[in-house]
C-alpha cells in the first residue's frame, strides 16, 4: 500500500472513530444519563428520555415512564452544575421496584383512607396499595404508565396519557396532559390539564426528591426552609389525615420564618407528628390563595448555594423529608438513598379530600377541565 493510500486511510479511521464518538456524546446527557438505557418497551408502549436544556445551561432530563424527572442541573453559587434531584440511572430500576421518585402522580396524589369514598352517594371502592389504603393513585397510578410524548422545543415537553374508565377503581375515562417547560432564568414550570367523561376526582404533582447540595450521600437536614403556611393537617396513626387543621405556632411545624429541618426537629423531636411520619409528612395548607405569583416554599443549601422557590395554584403542599428511604436503593453514580437525602416539596389538594367534603374540592366534571399549574424557580444564594 502507498504511503499516501496509509495517510488517506488514517485521516478516514481518525473521522469515524470521531463520528462514532460524537454520536455517542449526544447520547450522553450533561448530568451523565445514557438515553439507551431508558429505551424499552413496557406494557406494549415505547419509554425513553427526553432532555430539556436552556441557554444557561440547566438541563433537565424525563422519562415518559410515569413522566418522571431523572435528573435536574442547575448551577451553584460557583457556577458549578449539581444534579438536584434523586433518580435512578436505567429505566427497568424504575420499573423493577415501583415508587414516586421524580414521577407525575394521579389520579389522586396522597392517601384515601380505606380505598374507598363518596361520589353522589355511590361508593367508589379504590384498588389499596398502602395497607388498608390507596396511594398515589393505587397499583396502576400514572407513576408506573407509559405517557405518549411530544417535545415541541429543546426546553418543553408535552406528555399525555388516556386513564380508563375503572382504572385502580376511579371512575371517567380521564384525557390528561403534562406540559414541562424550562426557561432561561433556570425556572422548570409543570402544567397540568385533565377531562373526564364521567364524574370523577383527581390530584396531581410532581413527586421529586431534592437534595440541593447536588450531593445524595449527604442528608438534607442542614436545608434551609420556609413555607408560607401557619397550619398544616395531623395525621393518625395509619397516616390518614383526621380531619382537623393544626396550626404551626410553638411546634416543630413551623416554617413560617426561615429554619433548618435539623433545627425544626430539634424544637420538640418527641412531638407525636413526627414518631407517627418518623420526620416531616404532612400537608400545609397555604397562605396563597392559589396565586401562582406568590411563593408557596422557599428552600436553599448553605453547602452550595443553590436556593428553590416553589410556586403553585394549588391550596396545600406535601413536605416530605424522606423518611422511608433506608440505602437499599442504589441511585444515579452508584450512590445508595438512605433516610433524610431527599426532600419532597409536593403541590396538591390536602390528602384523602374525597372523605371530607369540607376541605377544597377535587372532583372533576364532565365538560370542565382541571388545570393545575407549579413553578420550581432556583437561583443561588450567597
Amino acid at each position: 500500500m502507498k504511503k499516501n493510500q496509509i495517510n488517506l486511510l488514517s485521516v478516514l479511521i481518525v473521522v469515524l472513530v470521531g463520528a462514532c464518538q460524537s454520536n455517542a456524546e449526544e447520547q450522553k446527557t450533561a448530568s451523565g444519563l445514557e438515553r439507551k438505557n431508558f429505551q424499552r418497551v413496557v406494557n406494549g408502549q415505547e419509554t425513553d428520555l427526553f432532555t430539556l436544556r436552556n441557554k444557561s445551561g440547566a438541563e433537565v432530563c424525563i422519562t415518559n415512564y410515569g413522566g418522571r424527572i431523572v435528573s435536574l442541573l442547575v448551577p451553584d453559587r460557583d457556577g458549578q452544575l449539581q444534579d438536584v434531584v434523586l433518580g435512578f440511572d436505567n429505566i427497568q430500576e424504575y420499573v423493577d421496584k415501583p415508587s414516586s421518585f421524580g414521577a407525575t402522580v394521579g389520579r389522586f396524589a396522597n392517601r384515601i383512607a380505606y380505598g374507598k369514598f363518596l361520589l353522589d352517594g355511590d361508593t367508589i371502592s379504590l384498588d389499596r396499595n398502602n395497607g388498608e389504603h390507596t396511594i398515589h393513585g393505587g397499583a396502576t397510578g400514572w407513576q408506573n404508565q407509559v405517557f405518549d410524548a411530544e417535545q415541541p422545543s429543546t426546553n418543553s415537553l408535552v406528555l399525555r396519557y388516556v386513564s380508563q374508565d375503572g382504572e385502580s377503581g376511579f371512575p371517567g375515562e380521564v384525557h390528561v396532559e403534562v406540559t414541562f417547560t424550562l426557561n432561561d432564568e433556570n425556572a422548570l414550570k409543570i402544567d397540568y390539564s385533565a377531562q373526564t367523561d364521567k364524574k370523577t376526582v383527581i390530584n396531581m404533582t410532581n413527586h421529586s426528591f431534592f437534595n440541593l447540595s447536588g450531593n445524595p450521600e449527604t442528608t438534607i437536614l442542614d436545608h434551609v426552609l420556609l413555607v408560607n403556611s401557619d397550619a398544616y393537617t395531623p395525621l393518625n396513626e395509619q397516616l390518614i389525615t383526621t380531619g382537623t387543621l393544626e396550626h404551626v405556632t410553638s411546634t416543630p411545624f413551623d416554617f413560617i420564618n426561615a429554619i433548618s429541618i435539623k433545627d425544626a426537629l430539634a424544637r420538640d423531636s418527641l412531638h407525636a407528628q413526627l414518631q407517627l411520619a418518623q420526620g416531616f409528612d404532612h400537608n400545609y395548607v397555604l397562605r396563597t390563595n392559589e396565586k401562582l405569583e406568590t411563593p408557596a416554599a422557599q428552600v436553599y443549601s448553605p453547602v452550595t448555594g443553590i436556593a428553590l422557590d416553589v410556586y403553585t395554584t394549588e391550596p396545600g403542599m406535601q413536605v416530605y423529608t424522606g423518611n422511608m428511604l433506608d440505602g437499599s436503593r442504589k441511585g444515579k453514580s452508584g450512590i445508595y438513598y438512605h433516610k433524610q437525602t431527599g426532600l419532597c416539596l409536593e403541590p396538591q389538594h390536602y390528602p384523602d379530600s374525597p372523605n371530607k367534603p369540607e376541605w377544597p374540592s377535587t372532583i372533576l366534571e364532565p365538560g370542565t377541565a382541571y388545570t393545575s399549574s407549579s413553578i420550581y424557580q432556583f437561583g443561588v444564594k450567597n
